[in-house]
């Protein structure tokens, strides 16, 4: 019998998604006995050319990672999903946008500027920036288009599932990849990691303010963290009241706050917005300079509470947006 087919895809994103795999240490082996990798970048040779070569639906699993920022990345997601029976949304850029999301609060004229112009470690006399088309004498160079706005995948294409993280943890991964093989699959659309808040079971949970306590934000360089003593009783931020479970609180458990990357849960509409909530219940202050005072504290807010999540966002970028 015929393995089935499994495919990985690297998009706008760091690329420790695709390195994730390699966490599953000895049960990879277990991976590589049940499937056959038609497309792994980051592991194999495989050219567009293959994919395209496959029949529609021929591929079980995509499993892609990473936003789309350019038009060569919409192209693949397009072409996996034509190809493939399930699309799973593979860690938190896909998912969410991610870090590379953050890039919506500029445009992409803004960008170039900065990158190829104006950056300290840049020296561009003839102020040269990345064209789709260049003619030389050897004919036509070209490049991906570069897109003005990050995009979630299901922005994109269709998406059947969604594996959180930054990046997904092995157990989450494992448990997956044996549900798909197995067919026993929750309903379309679901994020495959448990429905609830971070705060629901991480330890710290006893120490969580209830009340308004906060009179100053800090930053983690700022102060010598108590690993017993919940983050925000700290006065430092951390998403954990806004942020989906699952991750196995690898960040609380190296005593750093939760920066988001598992998202939201199913009932939060807005994760930034949540947080931005939750935040607000807990700062101890009636006056509106003393709040304002407060709030200033908080280095770039909005990349803050947007650290992961923005393209997914109701903001999801500005407003000015160039045309794509």
């Amino acid at each position: 019998m015929a393995k089935p087919k499994v495919a990985f895809y690297w998009c706008a994103s760091c690329g420790g998604c695709e390195e994730s795999i390699i966490d599953l240490a000895e049960n990879i082996l277990k991976v590589i006995e049940a499937v056959e990798f038609v497309i792994f970048p980051v592991a194999m040779d495989f050219k567009m050319k293959d994919v395209e070569a496959l029949h529609d639906r021929e591929i079980a699993v995509s499993f892609i990672n990473g936003g789309i920022r350019t038009e060569e990345q919409e192209h693949m997601a397009k072409l996996l999903r034509k190809k493939s029976g399930i699309v799973v949304a593979y860690g938190a850029c896909a998912h969410l946008g991610g870090t590379p999301g953050l890039a919506n609060f500029f445009n992409r004229d803004m960008i170039f500027d900065y990158v190829y112009r104006k950056a300290p470690s840049v020296e561009n006399p003839h102020n040269i920036t990345p064209k789709p088309r260049t003619a030389v004498k050897q004919g036509d160079l070209t490049l991906p288009k570069f897109y003005d706005t990050v995009f979630t995948l299901d922005q994109v294409i269709d998406v059947d599932y969604y594996l959180p993280g930054c990046a997904p943890p092995p157990d989450l991964i494992m448990k997956a990849i044996e549900a798909i093989l197995s067919g026993n699959l929750p309903p379309k659309g679901s994020v495959l990691a448990p429905d609830k808040s971070l705060c629901h079971t991480c330890k710290r949970k006893p120490t969580k303010p209830e009340k308004a306590i906060i009179k100053e934000i800090r930053r983690v360089h700022e102060v010598l963290l108590d690993p017993d003593r919940c983050f925000l009783d700290q006065g430092i931020i951390c998403m954990g009241p806004a942020t989906r479970d699952g991750c196995g609180e690898r960040c609380i458990n190296a005593n750093m706050p939760c920066r988001g990357c598992f998202g939201s849960t199913s009932r939060v509409e807005d994760q930034g917005a949540k947080f931005l909530s939750a935040l607000a219940s807990v700062i101890d202050a009636n006056d509106e300079n003393e709040i304002r005072k407060i709030t200033a504290s908080i280095v770039d807010p909005a990349g803050v509470f947007y650290f992961y999540s923005l393209p997914a966002s109701m903001l999801r970028r500005r407003r000015n947006i160039a045309n794509e």
